[in-house]
C-alpha cells in the first residue's frame, strides 16, 4: 500500500485538470513519458462536470463474457473487503479478463451504490459498465470502455491483486487522477510534491499563452521565451 495524503492535499490535486497533473508528473523523470495514463481505450463516461477524480486504487479482474461460466456472486466480497479496508476516496479498478471486452460489463447502479457506501468516488475499467444516469446522479465517476446494456455472467475476483488497464500496470494504493480528458496515475514517491510542480506548469502555460495571443508574438520571441 503506497503512502496516502492528507484531505488537504486531495482536494488541492483535484482543483488541477488531469492534463496538468500529467505534465507536472513529467518534471520529476521518475518514468518514462509514454507510461502511467490511460488512453482512448478508457474514456470517462460519468463525472465530466464535476471535479477531477482523485483517490486510491482498489483493484480486481472481472469476467462477464465467458459462456457457460457459473455466477459466484460471493466472489465480489473480496472486493467490498478490499474497499472497506482501503483509505479514503477510494478508485474501484476491474481488469477485464474475458474473452470480448466490448461486450463486458463490471458495474452498474447496484454495485455503484455500494461502492459509494464505502467510500468510493469511481470505477475505471477497461471493460464496459452500465446505468449510467443511476451512477451519475450517485455521484460517481465512471471511466471505461463503454457503456453496455448487460451484465452477463458477472464474476468479479481477485481483488487486490495487480491489474493493466489499457497497457498501465495499477496496483492496489496507487494514487489515480482522472477527469474527461482521461486518468493518470501519479507516482507515490512524488506524490506529496505535484502540487506545486503542477502551479508551476500553470504559471509557465500562461506566460506562454500570454505572449501566443500578444500582437508582439513572433517564432523568434517564442524561441526566446522557451530558452531557445
Amino acid at each position: 500500500m503506497s503512502s496516502t495524503l492528507s484531505a488537504a492535499q486531495l482536494d488541492e490535486l483535484a482543483s488541477f485538470d488531469s492534463p496538468t497533473i500529467a505534465n507536472a508528473v513529467e518534471r520529476f523523470q521518475v518514468r518514462d513519458q509514454t507510461q502511467g495514463y490511460v488512453g482512448t481505450n478508457v474514456r470517462a463516461l460519468l463525472g465530466i462536470s464535476r471535479t477531477p477524480m482523485v483517490g486510491y486504487a482498489v483493484t480486481a479482474k472481472g469476467d462477464s463474457t465467458t459462456y457457460g461460466r457459473t455466477r459466484d456472486p460471493q466472489l465480489q466480497f473480496g472486493l467490498w473487503d478490499a474497499l472497506d479496508a482501503s483509505p479514503r476516496p477510494s478508485v474501484v479498478v476491474i481488469q477485464d479478463s474475458g474473452n470480448n471486452p466490448s461486450k463486458s460489463c463490471h458495474c452498474g447502479d447496484v454495485m455503484g451504490t455500494v461502492i459509494r457506501a464505502l467510500g468510493g468516488v469511481g470505477l475505471v475499467t477497461d471493460g464496459g459498465v452500465r446505468d449510467l444516469p443511476e451512477v451519475e446522479a450517485l455521484g460517481l465517476h465512471y471511466f471505461a470502455r463503454g457503456p453496455v446494456v448487460a451484465h452477463g455472467t458477472a464474476v468479479i475476483y481477485d481483488a487486490g491483486e495487480p491489474v493493466v488497464i489499457d497497457g498501465v500496470p495499477i496496483q492496489t494504493g496507487d494514487l489515480l487522477h482522472g477527469d474527461v480528458n482521461g486518468l493518470v496515475v501519479i507516482p507515490s514517491e512524488v506524490a506529496a510534491e505535484v502540487a506545486a510542480a503542477a502551479r508551476a506548469v500553470l504559471a509557465e502555460e500562461a506566460e506562454r499563452k500570454q505572449f501566443a495571443a500578444s500582437e508582439g508574438f513572433s517564432v523568434a520571441g517564442y524561441r526566446r521565451l522557451l530558452g531557445f
